[in-house]
């Protein structure tokens, strides 16, 4: 019988410290950016979208068309900026 509440007590505690060990894990949200200036295209040619500048591809000796190809941030038709910490392409639709 002692044995029973023994095991029943060890049981209870694993399942406390179980519970009380996921509090406190919450996702830290991961900060891309602080400025535009953290922010380039994600592509080399015909950008769509940003990335973080530490994650930028490396575009050495891409040859990419002169075209203004619509809904990409050709042309001035859009450009990166840093929104709610995250690298965005702004698109300003100015072809």
């Amino acid at each position: 019988m002692n044995f029973a509440r023994i095991f029943i007590f060890l049981l209870l505690a694993m399942a406390l410290v179980a519970v009380s060990g996921q509090q406190g894990c919450e996702e830290i949200p991961v900060k891309e950016c602080l400025s535009n200036n953290n922010c380039v295209p994600a592509q080399c040619c015909h950008p769509t979208s940003c990335i973080a500048v530490d994650k930028a591809p490396s575009c050495k000796g891409i040859a990419c068309t002169e075209e203004c190809r619509n809904g990409t941030m050709d042309c001035g038709e859009g450009h990166c900026g840093c929104v709610d910490n995250k690298c965005q392409a702004i698109m300003t639709g100015k072809i």
